[in-house]
């Protein structure tokens, strides 16, 4: 397979990776369609409409097509891509609006965003940031942020955008199992909604580092589900009993809550819980 390249030149109007195709169409309402392997994607979205709050759209039309994670990507990417023409001006405008669904809360992750930056302390580097919409609130509002993930085209793109709306942020490319910071390095670690992409085995790999990583606090947020999110490449699922068991794990003082989904916010600087 090949890096999806969201930067990558492409016809006006239609835009297309591997199985996956989609056209801008003016009028019409987004529709996805499988034939054969290939993934037919028509939309008539407006720059005003692209942004966070397509993702429950996609999301649905996902569902119904049966798309992998891969595809799923390809027709989100291929969404903006079709309704800007220039790639830069797409994904900054994708980024701005975005930003604004989720600081008003007109996005469905803003709650989430809300309760996370409500948690954090000082300086702070995030795993597993995807488009990077948190690394990049927190860096608008003063502080100093490290965006990290696996993908390094989501990465580049977050580097390109970032000076556009004015915002100055880190990004790293790494796993989150094996970041290359020091030890004690930042405030605050933050991992949102990352732990369901991963195996019991990574994920607390993943716990260590952060650990490892933080001098004073790990935020951890993970959707309650009672299926995985195929779409969204999710391959297990967590209850608050399971976010205890990862609490204790970690012999540092911890608490757990609910909110959209399950929180677990270990302090290092507390005595350690015992089970």
């Amino acid at each position: 397979m090949t890096e999806l390249d969201a930067l990558a030149p492409s016809p006006h109007d239609v835009w297309g990776h591997e199985n996956v195709v989609v056209r801008r169409i003016p009028g019409l309402e987004l529709d996805a369609a499988r034939t054969g392997s290939t993934v037919q994607v028509g939309h008539g979205l407006t720059s005003a409409e692209i942004g966070e709050r397509l993702v429950p759209i996609v999301t649905a039309q996902a569902r119904h097509v049966g798309l992998s994670q891969r595809e799923f990507e390809s027709v989100l990417v291929g969404i903006v891509r079709t309704t800007v023409a220039d790639p830069v001006e797409a994904w900054t405008t994708y980024y701005r609006n975005s930003l604004d669904e989720l600081l008003s809360g007109a996005a469905e992750f803003a709650p989430i965003h809300a309760r996370a930056e409500a948690l954090i302390v000082g300086s702070v580097l995030d795993m597993g940031s995807c488009f990077g919409f948190f690394p990049l609130r927190l860096a608008k509002k003063g502080h100093s942020v490290t965006a990290t993930d696996l993908s390094a085209g989501t990465m580049r793109l977050l580097a390109t955008v970032a000076p556009h709306l004015g915002i100055t942020l880190d990004t790293v490319v790494c796993d989150a199992s094996d970041v290359p910071v020091a030890d004690n390095s930042v405030d605050t670690v933050t991992a949102l909604h990352l732990l369901e992409h991963v195996d019991a085995e990574t994920g607390t790999r993943i716990m260590k580092e952060a650990l490892r990583i933080a001098r004073t606090r790990v935020v951890v947020a993970v959707p309650f589900e009672t299926e995985t999110t195929a779409c969204h490449g999710h391959i297990r699922t967590f209850d608050d009993a399971a976010l205890v068991e990862l609490g204790r794990s970690s012999g540092t003082q911890f608490e757990t809550s609910e909110h959209h989904g399950g929180w677990l916010v270990l302090d290092k600087n507390s005595a350690p819980q015992f089970a």
